[in-house]
């Protein structure tokens, strides 16, 4: 897992053709300069904006080639920046995407997938050992405060597919920020995670390649 890579960067324009859109070189619309084969770009228009823009590039040997979307996505309630503990705020920068979870069993996505129930968290207590890391115990048995970890399986439907976004994981620094993930939109911004339609994320799922190093990048264009 990779913390925040900022670099400086020159963004080309965008060649449209025949329902895909080819990035010209290395114009991604956000700054990127990584080894990754496969890029998220999360754009919003101003720091603190709520909405933002999706889209998931493949490198090929022309430069970058849009596979999904541009759709539109929520960030955090707080807009996108720095990220602390509770601050509903989306943290911006560059994050490797290596594990997904869900409600539902796995559509085929080639990422370790767990499925869970109402027994699997993550610990958001920044006094635990355990701290912005999965566990799974059993409600009222857990070894950290419950009333500050998320039961995953109690979230709901915008839980039935996730995809982990690495920020804090390595090393994981204590009130830095805990439970951000990519997932299903209930039609809101969220408390700090990036939310799309469950049939992207569904797509989303099934393109994502470890062999390429996916990452996602957050920013504001």
């Amino acid at each position: 897992m990779r913390g925040r890579l900022l670099v400086p960067f020159v963004v080309a324009g965008l060649v449209a053709g025949a329902g895909t859109a080819v990035a010209v070189e290395r114009g991604l619309p956000l700054p990127y300069s990584g080894g990754a084969d496969q890029v998220i770009t999360v754009v919003t228009s101003g720091s603190g904006a709520t909405t933002a823009t999706l889209t998931a590039w493949r490198r090929t040997g022309g430069g970058w080639r849009a596979d999904v979307g541009p759709v539109a996505a929520y960030v955090g309630e707080a807009g996108v920046g720095f990220a602390s503990e509770g601050s509903t705020k989306t943290p911006a920068g560059v994050w490797t995407l290596t594990e997904a979870f869900g409600h539902k069993p796995t559509n085929g996505t080639r990422l370790p997938y767990r499925q869970v129930d109402t027994s699997d968290w993550w610990v958001s207590d920044v006094n635990s050992p355990r701290y912005n890391t999965p566990y799974r115990c059993a409600p009222g048995s857990c070894p950290f405060n419950e009333k500050a970890g998320e039961d995953l399986g109690k979230v709901g439907a915008v839980y039935d597919r996730a995809v982990v976004i690495d920020y804090n994981r390595n090393p994981v620094v204590k009130g830095a920020g805990s439970a951000f993930f990519l997932h299903i939109s209930s039609g809101k911004p969220t408390a700090g995670c990036v939310s799309v339609p469950a049939p992207t994320i569904d797509t989303i799922l099934t393109w994502l390649d470890p062999a390429a190093h996916p990452v996602i990048d957050i920013g504001t264009a």
